[in-house]
C-alpha cells in the first residue's frame, strides 16, 4: 500500500521536477521505504481518529516531499540567487502591447519587494516568484516547513499589496479581497 500511495504521488509532483522513468521508480521505493520506517517509529502515537491507511499515508506524503526537494537541489535548472525579473512579463502573461505599463507596475513591485520586504521575506518571495524554485525545494534548502513558508509568503503578499495600493498601483477595494 505505501509503495503505491508513493508511486501516485511520485507520479503527480516528478513530472514538474523533470524526475522520469527508473529515477521516478526509485524515488517512490524510497519514499515508501522511508515512510515505513517512521510508521513503525511512530506507531505508538496512532490515535485511531483516522483509519491507520490515511495516517500511514501521510508519512509517505512527507517523504515524497523531502525527496522531491532534495532532489532539485541535485541539479538546479539554474542558479537560486539570481534575481530574473525580466521573465516576469512572459510568466504572467502581460500583454506585450502595454509594455511600459508592466515596466512600470514590475518596477514597484522590484522597488516594494527591496524596500518592505524583511530579509528573510525577500528570499522566500525571490526564490518562488522569480526563480520558480519549487515550495519542498525550498523547504529543504531553508530548513524550514511548508506552514512556514506558506506563512512568509502569505506576509509578504500582505505587505507588497499595501505597498501597491499605497503608491496608487491597486485600487484599495481590490487589494483588499485578494
Amino acid at each position: 500500500m505505501l509503495v503505491r500511495a508513493a508511486r501516485r504521488e511520485v507520479a503527480r509532483r516528478g513530472p514538474h521536477q523533470q524526475i522520469t522513468g527508473p529515477e521516478l521508480e526509485d524515488l517512490a521505493y524510497q519514499a515508501a521505504g522511508d515512510a515505513l520506517l517512521a510508521i513503525m517509529q511512530k506507531i505508538g502515537q496512532f490515535r485511531g481518529e483516522s483509519r491507520f491507511t490515511t495516517w500511514a499515508y501521510k508519512f509517505v506524503v512527507f517523504e515524497v516531499s523531502a525527496k522531491i526537494g532534495r532532489h532539485f537541489w541535485r541539479n538546479p535548472a539554474r542558479s537560486p540567487d539570481a534575481e530574473d525579473w525580466d521573465r516576469l512579463p512572459d510568466r504572467f502573461g502581460f500583454d506585450p502591447a502595454r509594455g511600459s505599463e508592466w515596466r512600470d507596475l514590475l518596477g514597484a513591485v522590484r522597488r516594494a519587494v527591496e524596500t518592505e520586504l524583511t530579509p528573510r521575506q525577500r528570499e522566500v518571495f525571490v526564490a518562488i516568484v522569480l526563480n520558480d524554485v519549487p515550495l519542498d525545494a525550498l523547504v529543504v534548502k531553508l530548513g524550514s516547513n511548508r506552514d512556514a513558508i506558506y506563512k512568509t509568503m502569505f506576509d509578504a503578499r500582505r505587505k507588497l499589496r499595501a505597498a501597491l495600493a499605497a503608491n496608487g498601483y491597486l485600487n484599495d477595494e481590490k487589494s483588499r479581497r485578494s
